[in-house]
C-alpha cells in the first residue's frame, strides 16, 4: 500500500492549503462549463483525481487563454495547471510528462485554394493564431512565421476569418472541425501541423511537488484511469499519451 504524501510534500504541493488549479477555457476539448456555468471537462476531472490522491481540497482558478494561464505563473495565485508542452513555458513551470496528444490544424476560409496545409504556408496567405497559445509558440519556429496575424482569442480569429482579412486560422483539431461546419465552404486542410502535447505542469521551485505529479500521472496513464476520463468526455481513448 502507497505511503501518504508527506507534509513537506503537501506544503509543496498547496503552500495555501488549497490545491489551487488553473483552468484554460481557451481549449474547449479540455475544459468547458455544464448547465450552471461550473467548470467542467478533461482538465477538471483529472485535477479532481490529483486533488482527491492528495487529499486536498480543490479551488479552480479560471482563465480565458493559456497565455493568461502561463503569464501568471509567477504571480503566486495558482499551483498546478493544464499546459501544452513549450520550452518558452518550461523557463518558469515544470512540466509532466504528456497524458493527451491533440492535433493542431488549419482552417481554411471560403476563398482559401490552398489543396493542403503545405500549400497554404507556401502561398503566403495570411492565417489568423491566437497570441501566446501553444500552436502559435510552434507556428513561430516555422516557416511561415511572417505571415502568421494574431489575434487576443478564437473569437477574434474566427470573425476575420469570416470577413475575410485572413485566409485560414490555425488552432485545435477538433475545434477548427466544428468551426468548418458551421461555415458553407470552409474546410480543415491536411496534414496536421503540429501535435499539440498536454501536460500538467506546477510553479518552478517545487521539485518534491513536480517528481511526485510525474509519477503520478504516469501511473494514472498506465492504469487507463486518463484514457477513462477522455472517453467519457467525448475524446478517443487512444489520444492517451502512455509513458515508456
Amino acid at each position: 500500500m502507497a505511503l501518504p504524501p508527506s507534509r513537506q510534500l503537501l506544503s509543496e504541493y498547496a503552500p495555501e492549503g488549497v490545491l489551487r488549479v488553473a483552468l484554460n477555457h481557451g481549449n474547449r476539448i479540455l475544459v468547458g462549463r455544464d448547465e450552471t456555468g461550473a467548470p467542467c471537462g478533461i482538465s477538471v476531472d483529472l485535477a479532481r483525481l490529483v486533488a482527491g490522491t492528495l487529499n486536498l481540497p480543490l479551488q479552480f482558478v479560471e482563465y480565458e487563454r493559456a497565455a493568461d494561464v502561463s503569464g501568471s505563473a509567477t504571480e503566486g495565485v495558482w499551483d498546478l495547471c493544464f499546459l501544452a508542452v513549450d520550452p518558452k513555458r518550461a523557463e518558469t513551470l515544470d512540466f509532466t510528462l504528456p497524458y493527451v496528444a491533440i492535433e493542431g490544424r488549419y482552417l481554411a476560409g471560403p476563398g482559401c485554394d490552398a489543396a493542403d496545409a503545405a500549400a497554404l504556408v507556401a502561398s503566403g496567405a495570411p492565417v489568423g493564431t491566437v497570441e501566446g497559445s501553444a500552436y502559435t509558440l510552434t507556428l513561430e519556429r516555422q516557416a511561415g512565421a511572417d505571415h502568421l496575424v494574431r489575434f487576443p482569442d478564437i473569437r477574434a480569429m474566427l470573425a476575420a476569418l469570416d470577413v475575410g482579412t485572413v485566409a485560414a486560422g490555425a488552432g485545435i483539431g477538433d475545434v477548427m472541425a466544428a468551426e468548418a461546419a458551421l461555415r458553407p465552404g470552409s474546410r480543415v486542410l491536411s496534414p496536421p501541423f503540429m501535435e499539440i502535447r498536454q501536460a500538467m505542469a506546477i510553479v518552478k521551485g517545487r521539485p518534491r511537488a513536480a517528481r511526485h505529479l510525474t509519477d503520478m500521472l504516469a501511473n494514472l496513464a498506465r492504469s487507463r484511469a486518463i484514457a477513462d476520463i477522455l472517453e467519457r468526455n467525448g475524446v478517443a481513448r487512444n489520444a492517451a499519451v502512455l509513458p515508456d
